[in-house]
């Protein structure tokens, strides 16, 4: 980490399956960081989006492990389908999957191994998770500094996207992309890294009050 001209240190940050950049889209420009992405054409979105970030095109979980330790902050969204309560229905129709593992072998390499801050997000899922979990809306967060809950945001990645769309109108990388405003809390409170300025009047706060259900 390097000084700037803030109250918070710059930070190398690694956004893995960064999507379009939804958790993204409200740190700004204040961090060194690099996004990684597997389909080049959400890639190209995002770097269209934050021209400023490092964009790689690649599997995620695999530039994890052999980079992680390289960053001050990692922040991970796996695929989410195989952890997703969908699956009740979806077995109940004949279809029968395992849950994808690799979101544990993250959790379990970070924990063990970083010695920066991380936070791993995925959705609520079906089955009893492997670690406790800091639940937020419809989010699921393994972190190790404090974070304190927040009101659930509303879901306004159609507004992101700079669209009039409706939750049934998005598509599937829109409906994936986390909530900005959650993103921001997030990194807000890795930057703190204590309850107390986190729990002070911030931009987050003052940003978000015609924001939350």
């Amino acid at each position: 980490m390097r000084k700037q001209n803030s109250i918070y240190l710059r930070m190398k940050i690694l956004n893995l399956y960064c999507g379009i950049g939804g958790n993204r889209e409200l740190w700004g420009d204040d961090h060194e960081i690099t996004a990684v992405e597997i389909n080049p054409k959400i890639a190209a979105e995002y770097k269209k989006r934050y021209p400023n970030d490092t964009v790689i095109v690649g599997d995620a979980h695999e530039y994890l492990l052999k980079h992680y330790m390289e960053f001050d902050f990692v922040w991970s969204s796996p695929q989410c389908p195989t952890h997703s309560r969908t699956n009740y229905f979806l077995n109940a129709k004949g279809v029968i999957r395992y849950p994808d593992m690799r979101l544990w072998q993250e959790i379990i390499l970070l924990k063990s191994f970083f010695k920066g801050l991380y936070c791993v997000e995925n959705v609520i899922s079906y089955y009893e998770p492997m670690f406790n979990p800091i639940v937020i809306g419809r989010h699921q967060l393994w972190v190790n500094f404090k974070l304190p809950k927040i009101p659930q945001p509303k879901d306004d990645i159609g507004k992101m996207c700079g669209k009039n769309q409706t939750a049934g109108k998005k598509n599937i990388t829109e409906r994936n992309a986390v909530n900005p405003l959650l993103g921001l809390h997030v990194l807000r409170c890795a930057e703190a890294k204590n309850i107390k300025l986190c729990n002070e009047p911030t931009q987050f706060e003052l940003w978000s009050e015609q924001h939350f259900i």
